[in-house]
């Protein structure tokens, strides 16, 4: 994608948001809509490589929750999930005995994909479950359907789309233990961006996610992280907030991190 189209393509996500103000405004989204902005993909073709072009649009799209605290060029989507895909891998032996790790790996890497058209919705962009729930499934109706349904066979496509449902469902172990994976990169990165900015960024409102970690070893890796933040903090001189939400907030974020049902995608 040339850098003209990735311009675009940005501020297409941005637009996207902008227009959610109402009801009826929300409903207009389809995928179309990003895709009528951007460089053709041909459809139904037996080759992968529209899907390759859309993957680079997960390199391109930044991960939004950072720019509210004045981090612009921060991590972007594939940044993100592909550190969460080298996390699986050093699952620990009590949960790698019980899972499938090469499965959770493939989940790790597919779990935001359908966000190269959607975006990065965040807890507080105003945008329900439910709605953020049916783009991101319509999304990868298109993926595995429109772009890969004639490669291979159609069975890729049809792999990646169940991948996708299951971490969505979470009801598997497997999607259960990447569920908290998403979570620990977040923390790590919450640090990492308070680190880099020698304590001028105190990003505390994300820690609100360590609560939401169910697995006992994943729960160790954060108490690991926490531990290391308050001493970078208290090298500092300086106490760390921790979760700074107020109601309205706590409520945008428990419905953010809520398990989805069979309904709602």
């Amino acid at each position: 994608m040339a850098p003209s189209v990735a311009q675009d393509a940005h501020q297409t996500d941005l637009s996207a948001k902008s227009t959610l103000s109402t009801p009826s405004q929300v409903s207009q989204w389809t995928p179309e809509t990003v895709l009528s902005t951007m460089a053709p993909l041909e459809k139904n073709s037996a080759s992968p490589v529209p899907f390759f072009h859309l993957l680079e649009r997960l390199k391109t799209t930044k991960r939004e929750g950072w720019r509210r605290f004045g981090i612009s060029q921060g991590e972007s989507i594939s940044d993100h999930m592909y550190r969460m895909s080298i996390i699986t891998m050093l699952c620990p032996a009590s949960l790698s005995s019980r899972l499938d790790v090469p499965r959770c790996t493939r989940m790790a890497l597919i779990h935001d994909m359908a966000e190269a058209l959607v975006g990065d919705i965040t807890p507080v962009d105003g945008v329900p479950k439910s709605e953020k729930n049916r783009r991101e499934a319509e999304t990868m109706d298109y993926i595995c359907s429109t772009l890969l349904g004639k490669v291979g066979g159609g069975l890729s496509g049809q792999e990646m789309r169940a991948v996708w449902q299951e971490y969505e469902d979470s009801q598997t172990l497997e999607s259960k233990f990447v569920h908290d994976v998403d979570k620990i990169e977040l923390l790590l990165q919450m640090m990492e961006y308070e680190r880099s900015n020698e304590g001028r960024i105190d990003l505390g409102e994300f820690s609100w996610v360590a609560q939401k970690i169910e697995l006992p070893e994943v729960k160790a890796w954060c108490n690991d992280l926490l531990r290391e933040r308050e001493a970078f903090w208290s090298g500092l001189k300086k106490t760390p907030t921790g979760s700074t939400l107020n109601e309205e907030q706590e409520k945008q974020h428990a419905e953010y991190y809520s398990k989805n049902s069979n309904t709602s995608t």
